[in-house]
């Protein structure tokens, strides 16, 4: 069988049963069609645990409604923007784990995975499917499900690795044509560039890059158009490398795992990034357990981990995934590289963010938010960046880390910092000074 027999969405959904534990593919490939037909049998379903993770939405999960409260069971890897609020409001929750150890617990049944819903592209002469931008938790909960469900959209690209299966593993196949979630490329403020120069000018040629989402990696991206012979080897894929690999500047020439080629977990962009991955052979994509496994990131030489955080105290403690109690996003990969480039022979990782917030609040703290998570610890911690500089905390002690930390922070809360650092160090800050 080299082509799928299509049934209704509706009948696709019926296959879930109560107290199933069901997987929703993420990234920019929610198979929302799958979903909202799922979430139209809340009146008869009870218990059923839906498992999500990294993911844009359109809009709000379907299955986010107070009457469901007893029919969909939400546990979250990631906060997404589809379950933010209701996860927020307590009827969800979340599972804490390094993206990257996700895909053990499935293989382990200690998640199981009695359905897995997801979007692929079109398939091939030989019956193969792909599911594109998102192998990360899909490629696991897929191998580990009992029923596979799939939606069959013409605006999937077809990636090439591990997003892959025969239309033979599907127990029920959706026709839709429905476009990915698109996220632009934000144009970068001027702080965010000069974060972006400061990075750019500690990354050497020949470096392997991971690149995490958002306005900043994107302006460190816009810095390296004089580099020369990166590589690419990351959890998520973005338009902002697009340029790079026209240019050459990554080519993937010095790589040692995967020579020649751009490794991903993910990808979220815009329909020029879909374009370039289908059934591009110079871009794979690979389960998250591969990607984010640090002893296979510290293979590669030159290893540069560039990631964001929310805030950071004066030991080098770096909040990456709440504000105070509440859980905002995930930890995604960031131990994972951060852990992969000290293993990498002249790896370095770059914590990056703006010195204080929107509402002008100071990100760089004598102490964390209370109930804020650690996400990288501060025995972890390399360079920390910010529009004000950057500082290398290897090697430094608590007092010497706090006097770095402290020229990087917002001059009009410097003062306040530095009392801070004094009762708490002592003379060993003092006589830094």
């Amino acid at each position: 069988m080299n082509k799928p027999e299509y049934v209704s969405a509706d009948a696709a959904a019926a296959l879930i049963k109560s107290g199933d534990h069901v997987f929703i593919q993420g990234s920019t490939s929610i198979p929302e069609t799958l979903v909202a037909a799922m979430a139209r049998r809340g009146g008869e379903l009870r218990d059923v645990t839906v498992y999500v993770a990294f993911a844009v939405a359109k809009g709000e999960a379907p299955y986010c409604r107070p009457e469901f409260r007893e029919s969909f069971l939400v546990d979250s890897f990631f906060v997404s923007n589809s379950v933010r609020r209701w996860i927020g409001e307590g009827y969800g929750s979340v599972i804490p784990r390094f993206l990257g150890e996700v895909p053990s617990l499935f293989r382990q049944g200690i998640c199981p995975v009695d359905v897995a819903l997801i979007n692929c592209s079109m398939p091939d002469a030989d019956g193969y499917v792909s599911f594109g931008v998102s192998a990360d938790l899909a490629t696991s909960a897929v191998e580990c499900a009992k029923t596979v469900i799939a939606q069959i959209n013409p605006s999937m690209p077809f990636s090439y690795g591990d997003p892959v299966i025969h239309i033979s593993r599907l127990a029920a196949a959706v026709a839709v044509d429905d476009p990915l979630v698109e996220v632009p490329t934000p144009e970068p403020t001027p702080d965010e560039i000069a974060i972006g120069n400061h990075i750019a000018e500690h990354i050497p040629d020949g470096a392997t890059l991971q690149i995490g989402v958002g306005g900043i990696p994107n302006a460190v991206l816009r810095a390296l158009h004089n580099h020369k012979h990166l590589g690419l080897h990351t959890e998520a894929m973005t338009d902002g490398v697009l340029p790079l690999l026209e240019k050459g500047i990554i080519d993937n020439s010095l790589k040692k795992v995967f020579p020649g080629k751009s490794v991903a977990s993910l990808a979220l962009g815009s329909k020029a990034l879909y374009k370039a991955m289908d059934h591009n052979p110079d871009m794979v994509f690979k389960d998250v357990a591969w990607t984010n496994d640090p002893f296979i990131i510290g293979s590669n030489p030159r290893v540069a981990a560039i990631n964001s955080c929310l805030e950071i105290d004066l030991t080098g403690q770096i909040c990456a995934d709440s504000i105070g109690t509440r859980i905002y996003s995930g930890i995604g990969g960031q131990h994972d590289f951060v852990y992969g480039a000290s293993r990498s022979e002249g790896g370095v990782s770059f914590l990056a963010m703006l010195s204080t917030s929107r509402q002008g609040h100071n990100k760089i703290k004598p102490v964390l938010t209370p109930g804020a998570g650690v996400v990288t610890t501060r025995f972890q911690t390399n360079y920390v960046v910010t529009e004000n500089g950057i500082a290398d905390l290897r090697g430094k002690n608590l007092a010497e880390r706090a006097r770095l930390l402290i020229g990087l922070a917002a001059p009009q809360f410097r003062e306040e910092l530095d009392r801070a650092a004094t009762e708490r160090f002592g003379y060993s800050y003092t006589r830094l000074k």
